[in-house]
């Protein structure tokens, strides 16, 4: 039988590369917290909690933020897809790095020889420094109705700049948003209350997020979900009104605002 590695919270900070304030933090939010007290009194760090952190941090690399983070590994994620995809990112990094580090060994040549680089050469090292669908198909069709071919371009754009973040906030942060906002309320919380406020505000950041800021595109999207809710959440025998109530009540949050 063996005994289960245990870290306090400095040496995992020295481990993980970390400051033992941001560990600190961590625990503070309750984003990572140390789940084994000694039978000295004393909190440490498990196995586990390591697992965690290595998600936290794979998360992060992907350009996700705490809150997110947070949502992400509550509901709970798929770790062959997490590592998967911050494998894909690290491997588009090195390959960046490489194209980077050719072109300038290529101009450092021509400039160690007394020559000009062609403004090709420079053109091919500014693309290199600057190297460094988000919906089902009854999504698209849908979206492809309300949207011209440039807003569904435009929509792509935006997602597939966000990269595999776009994952994670479609697929987890966003359904567990509309999930909280309609527990608080079914539960008579009132839409003024700063919780379902602050709900209200990461949905519409999302959207922003998703459309560049264009409120014509963020329009039209809205009109899709409010006319087809089922093809676009993916829930086929949803009502047509499903979401009405939860709408307006995310709705009277935000005039609150």
């Amino acid at each position: 039988m063996t005994t289960e590695q245990t870290w306090k919270v400095g040496p995992l900070a020295e481990a993980s590369g970390l400051t033992v304030r941001t560990l600190h933090h961590w625990d503070g939010i309750g984003l990572l917290s140390p789940s084994l007290r000694t039978s000295s009194g004393h909190r440490a760090y498990t196995e586990p909690d390591v697992v965690r952190l290595y998600q936290i941090l794979a998360l992060r690399r992907l350009g996700l933020g705490l809150d997110t983070i947070a949502t992400c590994l509550d509901a709970g994620i798929d770790p062959v897809r997490l590592v998967g995809e911050h494998l894909a990112a690290t491997e588009a990094s090195l390959a960046a790095l490489q194209a980077l580090r050719e072109r300038l060994a290529h101009v450092h040549t021509e400039l160690t020889a007394e020559r000009t680089p062609d403004t090709a050469d420079l053109l091919r090292l500014v693309q290199a420094v600057g190297a460094t669908g988000p919906t089902g198909p009854a999504a698209q069709e849908v979206l492809h109705r309300h949207l011209d071919d440039d807003q569904v371009h435009a929509l792509a754009d935006h997602a597939a700049a966000l990269g595999p973040a776009a994952h994670y906030l479609l697929e987890v942060e966003w359904p567990q948003l509309y999930r909280s906002a309609e527990a608080l309320r079914t539960a008579g919380v009132e839409p003024t209350d700063p919780r379902v406020r602050r709900i209200a505000g990461r949905l519409d950041e999302l959207s922003r997020l998703f459309s560049g800021g264009d409120t014509t595109l963020a329009a039209a999207v809205r009109t899709a979900w409010r006319e087809e809710p089922a093809a676009m959440s993916g829930v086929p025998d949803a009502p047509a009104d499903a979401w009405a109530p939860l709408r307006t009540y995310l709705d009277q949050a935000r005039r609150s605002s």
